[in-house]
């Protein structure tokens, strides 16, 4: 299956071990907020799970989807404590079809400073 049509079923049912599966072991997360890239399947799932229950609210939507052979842009919005958080989710996968880098870039300032705040209380808590 496509790994863009399996991520959009990610984003739907939220089912992290489904997303699990879908993140290689070698995935490479960057955050808007995180200096240096993370590195590996458990912190990618750890960080993308959090980032679907502090983003993924019933507000959240895709807005335009890019594509080239082996990656994906996915614009996207939500809204979150009265702030709208703009943002594109940029994804590669491999020949298996498994995801090999997630940046995610945020604008406005208002909405990064938001999820900085909100991903590192429930990172927090992890």
């Amino acid at each position: 299956m496509d790994p863009i049509a399996r991520w959009h079923e990610v984003v739907k049912t939220k089912d992290v071990a489904v997303m699990a599966s879908l993140i290689a072991d070698e995935a490479t997360f960057e955050s808007p907020v995180v200096h240096t890239p993370q590195v590996g399947k458990a912190i990618t799932v750890t960080y993308l799970s959090g980032s679907l229950q502090v983003l993924n609210n019933e507000a959240f939507r895709y807005l335009g989807e890019w594509r080239a052979e082996r990656s994906a842009v996915l614009e996207f919005a939500c809204e979150i404590e009265g702030i709208t958080v703009n943002g594109v989710d940029l994804i590669w996968w491999n020949e298996a079809g498994q995801i090999t880098r997630f940046k995610v870039m945020i604008r406005p300032l208002k909405a990064i400073n938001l999820l900085h705040r909100r991903m590192g209380e429930l990172l927090a808590k992890a």
